[in-house]
């Protein structure tokens, strides 16, 4: 394993998103100096020049050729975590999670970069058929047949700071409206990952750089949606009513609601998703990379409740 000085010079893609955002403030309370980010998102990146004005920024679409491929020269490291999460179109799927791939992996083979880490997903081993999951097969594939030296890390959803989907839209929306819908009776098993849990693995990877090694990091609590939902309204002290909605209704106003709103919080894909039955097996982290997992609870209340970085919210 070759090791790497926390002065040494890492590059993010993708930086700006909800692991990037956090990755940064993990690297830097781990003694990393020298992080380049960058992102296609200006509202975003902003943010995060906000935040970490010692952080080189640059502002890109890695779809696209340009001087973004400049800043791989002297890296030690690139961390891959660009990614089209949501989308009604195919085109934009095929464009942030294949083209932008191939061109990052030429610019990394361009500049002599020695390592890669590539953050997967879950979905590549799920029984979801969805252009995010297609497509993150394929990118994934890129990395392992690039010949990079690399290691791949693959999260199941995931929630944290910063978030403007999933467990912090919930959170934010349930805030909002006396009445919170639930798809049937929310029986559906969740596996969340903390997302400073995950850039802990991260940093361990870029720190140790295992070669070759593919890593499927599943949050070690086994909880229903119901429950999650459950957990955020009591950290917040809310008093929301939870309604149970018949499956059917809720995918038919799901589908019905991404008729008039060009970015949907919740897809029907994701409703499909939510209740496939996937469970996923993943790594110790104690054994592997020598941390234990924040409780759930603490989790959820450090990610909407604590002053530091709870109320920033990421725009989509």
């Amino acid at each position: 394993m070759n090791k790497i000085d926390k002065r040494s010079k890492l590059v993010l893609t993708g930086a700006a998103g909800l692991v990037g955002q956090n990755l940064i403030v993990e690297l830097k309370a781990q003694g990393h100096t020298n992080l380049v980010a960058i992102d296609k998102h200006e509202y975003n990146l902003g943010i995060l020049h906000q935040l970490h004005p010692d952080v080189q920024v640059i502002h890109a679409d890695l779809a696209e050729g340009g001087r973004w491929t400049d800043a791989f020269a002297g890296a030690a490291c690139v961390v891959q975590l660009h990614a089209q999460i949501t989308g009604k179109h195919t085109e934009l799927f095929t464009r942030n999670n294949i083209d932008a791939t191939k061109r990052v992996l030429d610019a990394i083979d361009q500049h002599n970069v020695p390592y890669l880490v590539h953050i997967s997903s879950s979905v590549v081993v799920s029984v979801a058929d969805d252009d995010y999951t297609n497509t993150k097969k394929s990118q994934e594939r890129l990395v392992v047949e690039s010949g990079i030296p690399h290691c791949v890390l693959r999260p199941t959803l995931m929630f944290g700071w910063f978030d403007p989907k999933h467990l912090g839209w919930l959170s934010r929306f349930m805030a909002k409206t006396p009445v919170f819908p639930i798809p049937g009776d929310g029986r559906y098993m969740r596996q969340p990952l903390y997302e400073r849990d995950f850039c802990r693995c991260i940093v361990r990877c870029i720190e140790t750089q295992p070669e070759g090694h593919i890593y499927d990091v599943v949050g070690d609590t086994r909880i229903d949606y119901v429950d999650i939902i459950k957990t955020i309204k009591q950290a917040k002290g809310l008093r929301t009513l939870i309604v149970h909605i018949p499956y059917g209704l809720f995918h038919f106003l799901l589908r019905l609601y991404a008729m008039f709103s060009g970015k949907p919080p919740f897809t029907a894909d994701q409703l499909k998703a939510l209740t496939a039955g996937d469970e996923f097996h993943g790594i110790d982290t104690q054994k592997v990379f020598g941390f234990c997992q924040t409780p759930f609870a603490d989790a959820i209340k450090e990610s909407y409740c604590d002053p530091r970085y709870s109320s920033i919210v990421l725009r989509r």
